[in-house]
């Protein structure tokens, strides 16, 4: 197994898990009836080659537009927002590290960049340095083609594309991910003759990484996208049986809601492995926005160790008791380095000569997860044995069947977000766009009031 699930640190009593085994087993067999709320959206359960999700072809078209890509460019910009960059750069920094795009390439894979996930002209500024006289190609993500966002990045870097290329040239390299039948960027797309890709109307954003929606820039950037969806399968297979003393994603869904009912408002999920800081914000989304409705939920938050033990650890040890901790912990580093012997010992270091920086790393998980025990938060441990293609799509459908799990627990619809529409609408209004103009006046006073 890839995946093991420790919950001796959780404090549990030695009843606490069976007494939720009634609520548990329901919320399992809610998600696998597809009976519960939001039932519509359940398009990642299913998920293949072959399936509904993927049109007819799709995903050998995807393979085959990552090698255009490839032969093509020496950058890919993904542009995005949300569920529809999060998990892509997510993977690429689970397999190739912090520094993929610049020692990590294989398979043919070149740099992929993302943008449209902010409205900094700063960001887009130093992009396009990066860019400098290379040659590139856009893959554009969106359902819609209106999430503002996106729909900025897109007009910008287009409009360098047909600088650069002619406009003939430019719709060569331009790629739409987006819906199948409707939408603005839908009607560009087949006007301006890109190819395009499907946002699957069954997956929601925060679900749809092994969709084109992620799959595509995966695959731009070398990783290999057969052994993601065996991984994804393996792991459908695992936990497709309602057994709580075996099946760790009912395991770890009823105990993050034990948690909740012990005041445990808050989930860290913290890591050793720099890898996977992009992975922790793929999972901040997938929970935040699935679970924390109706005044409910635990609060997702995520923690970059040994790093943020200089930082946040002082809180974490010794602060309000209103969290707990999931370690993500990998098992084997993709190399590793031994620490070299000093003989004048000027730092003092070297009751550690000889010995390699992972085994140090995890003695330093290891008594960071003692300290945080002994100081009252309860610790999860979530183990790789290694960070690969094949896991990267086991881990993903992991934390999306435990999160479905968890909010039919909670009682909510996992599968919604109508809390992100309040601050577009605000936004929309004070930029003066159509529709918008009764709020204007109103938002514009209380601003004048408070700022």
């Amino acid at each position: 197994m890839s995946i093991k699930l420790n919950i001796n640190n959780a404090g549990l009593r030695s009843h606490e898990l069976d007494q939720t085994r009634f609520l548990v087993e329901a919320a399992f067999h809610n998600l696998e009836s597809k009976q519960g709320a939001g039932n519509d959206f359940l398009g990642w359960m299913d998920m293949d080659e072959t399936a509904a999700q993927f049109a007819p072809g799709e995903f050998e078209r995807i393979k085959a537009a990552a090698k255009k890509i490839q032969g093509q460019s020496q950058v890919l910009i993904a542009i995005g927002i949300g569920g529809s960059y999060l998990g892509a750069r997510a993977a690429l920094e689970f397999t190739g590290g912090s520094f993929y795009n610049q020692v990590a390439k294989r398979n043919g894979g070149i740099e992929v960049y993302f943008a449209g996930n902010n409205i900094s002209s700063a960001y887009v500024s130093y992009l396009m340095q990066i860019i400098g006289d290379r040659d590139f190609s856009v893959n554009v993500i969106s359902k819609s083609g209106t999430t503002t966002e996106p729909a900025v990045a897109f007009r910008i870097f287009k409009e360098k594309l047909e600088q650069k290329y002619g406009k003939e040239g430019a719709k060569d390299r331009i790629y739409a991910t987006t819906d199948a039948k409707k939408g603005a960027l839908r009607g560009l797309a087949e006007a301006e003759g890109y190819e395009t890709f499907v946002v699957p109307d069954t997956t929601g954003g925060r679900f749809s990484v092994l969709t084109a929606v992620g799959l595509l820039p995966m695959a731009v950037g070398g990783m290999d996208i057969d052994a993601v969806m065996q991984g994804y399968r393996d792991a459908r297979a695992r936990y497709a049986v309602c057994d709580l003393d075996n099946n760790d994603v009912m395991r770890y869904a009823a105990t993050r809601f034990i948690m909740m009912l012990k005041g445990k408002k808050i989930e860290i999920l913290s890591n050793y492995e720099p890898a996977l800081t992009q992975f922790g914000e793929w999972y901040k989304q997938l929970m935040a926005e699935s679970e924390g409705k109706d005044q409910k939920g635990v609060f997702p938050v995520t923690a970059n160790f040994t790093t943020d033990l200089h930082s946040i650890g002082q809180f974490i040890q010794d602060g309000s008791r209103t969290l707990f901790e999931t370690v993500l912990w990998v098992e084997k580093s993709a190399c590793d380095i031994a620490v070299p012997h000093d003989p004048a010992n000027v730092d003092g270091l070297n009751f550690a000569s000889g010995k390699t920086m992972q085994f140090m790393n995890e003695q330093a998980m290891h008594g960071t997860l003692l300290a945080h025990v002994d100081g009252g938060v309860p610790n999860l441990i979530i183990t790789l044995d290694e960070l690969n293609d094949h896991n990267f799509g086991e881990l993903v459908f992991f934390f999306w069947k435990t999160l479905g799990v968890s909010a039919y627990m909670l009682g909510v619809n996992p599968f919604n977000q109508p809390g992100v529409e309040d601050y577009k609408k605000n936004m929309f209004a004070l930029l003066g766009k159509p529709g918008y103009e009764d709020m204007k006046a109103d938002l514009e006073a209380r601003l004048n009031a408070v700022l």
